[in-house]
């Protein structure tokens, strides 16, 4: 399974991801149901499984990940967020996964915890991401972060990271980018990218960091396009007052209100023509892509096509 996903994600097939969010419930089976109803897992080399994004409670990221991994033998990435764990709980919980056979890990710091909707949640935050990625280091080396020896040692895991589309000082996402390779990631997906001159753009930073980086997997590191397709303006406007990271162009705002002004059919059918030609542009270009559709799994097999 993972040798069929590195063969994937490295080659010159393209590589399509789904973005999953748990429910806010005690089980994911309808979620693996409507993904089974539209064939998704037929048309995407993976999912991953977020992590109670946006500071708001979900079901455990990983251990929907696991149940998603068993119902369709696909890869699945679990996000795993620095918010919500410490040192301790982060490598308890990347063991047990690895005996589940859950091995692709999407390290991020999170979203802040004064996001959340549950009561006065503090966030844990030891520090960035780049801790859970040196986490996993050790743990391919057979040692626990003190240094101590497991018995028996993992299997290998293969860590990701994320990373903004945009910034008003691209050197600073660079220097971001290569930090994240120097600690071990074998791929940076990026937040959603909404034209092909954006990820031009992206994809000759993160060449340039796999150059500069210290590390020896870099050289074989991917980056992974986001998409978040938009077929409604509120969508359009609410991503990009609200979601940390996410810059929606005002051009695309502006086309959504005008549609959106002639009701919600001409709305649907601007934005999923638009989302559809910046999907295809972006597996032309690039080849690697990540659909985020906050479970919109119909849209999704509908913009693979």
């Amino acid at each position: 399974m993972f040798k069929d996903f590195c063969e994937t994600l490295t080659g010159n097939r393209p590589f399509i991801s789904v973005e999953i969010n748990p429910p806010h419930g005690g089980s994911i089976a309808q979620i693996i149901d409507d993904i089974k109803k539209h064939k998704l897992h037929e048309k995407v080399s993976a999912f991953s499984v977020t992590d109670n994004a946006l500071a708001r409670l979900k079901m455990s990221a990983v251990l929907s990940a696991i149940k998603i991994q068993q119902a369709f033998a696909l890869p699945v990435m679990a996000t795993m967020s620095m918010r919500d764990r410490n040192k301790l709980s982060l490598q308890s919980e990347l063991l047990g996964a690895n005996d589940f056979d859950l091995r692709l890990i999407l390290a991020l710091t999170g979203d802040p915890a004064k996001l959340s909707d549950q009561p006065e949640v503090k966030g844990v935050l030891e520090r960035d991401s780049t801790l859970l990625l040196s986490i996993i280091y050790r743990l391919n080396g057979g040692t626990d972060y003190s240094g101590q020896p497991l018995d028996p040692a993992p299997r290998p895991i293969y860590p990701f990271a994320v990373s903004d589309a945009t910034a008003k000082n691209m050197k600073n996402l660079l220097k971001r980018m290569v930090k994240k390779l120097d600690y071990g990631a074998r791929g940076i997906f990026t937040q959603p990218v909404f034209d092909p001159e954006s990820a031009r753009e992206l994809i000759a930073l993160f060449d340039e960091a796999r150059s500069l980086s210290i590390r020896e997997s870099a050289e074989e590191a991917k980056l992974i396009l986001g998409q978040f397709p938009i077929v409604r303006a509120r969508t359009a406007t609410f991503i990009n007052d609200r979601v940390p990271g996410i810059h929606v162009p005002k051009t695309i705002i502006d086309e959504m209100n005008l549609a959106a002004m002639d009701g919600a059919d001409k709305e649907h059918e601007v934005g999923f023509a638009m989302s559809k030609r910046i999907f295809d542009e972006m597996v032309e270009l690039h080849g690697n892509v990540h659909l985020m559709t906050h479970n919109r799994f119909e849209l999704c097999s509908e913009i693979i096509g």
